[in-house]
């Protein structure tokens, strides 16, 4: 059955995660090194995790598989998943995939040089409504999709 996966530190659309997840009754696991209150929904699973800096992203790594969704801003987190063809999602709604990893990886890296040499300070934009909707609308063509496969 299809799982889906949260790398829940900074998440955003945690929320929105939830409705979906009980819409089409899909078991959710919030991963986090630290506790976070879940609403009561059997649903809705916390680990915490303890460790080093990636003791989270590990324990996602070494639990999704095929068919699972993960859903994640962590760029890295995202190309070792999309690697064991677990679905990868970015809070703003776009999914990270075998012909686009790359590209983010490479952009990730540059982005991180920019911001270590001075050139670039700041980060991404607060999340708004349009983003939140592109989110939803993502997350909905990939159940849709793995349902199709007969992976849900």
């Amino acid at each position: 059955m299809t799982k889906i996966y949260i790398d829940a530190d900074a998440c955003p659309v945690k929320n929105e995660v939830y409705k979906v997840a009980e819409r089409y009754n899909l078991p959710v696991i919030l991963v986090s090194n630290q506790y976070i209150n879940l609403p009561l929904n059997p649903l809705l699973k916390m680990v915490v995790v303890e460790g080093g800096f990636d003791a989270a992203d590990d324990w996602i790594v070494e639990n999704s598989q095929d068919g699972d969704i993960v859903i994640t801003n962590d760029i890295l987190l995202a190309n070792r998943c999309v690697k064991k063809s677990v679905r990868v999602l970015a809070p703003k709604g776009n999914e990270f995939t075998e012909d686009n990893i790359g590209i983010a990886v490479s952009n990730r890296e540059l982005m991180e040089t920019l911001r270590q040499t001075g050139e670039m300070k700041g980060g991404p934009a607060p999340m708004d409504k349009k983003a939140r909707s592109q989110f939803l609308g993502s997350l909905d063509r990939i159940i849709q999709s793995l349902k199709k496969q007969g992976k849900l």
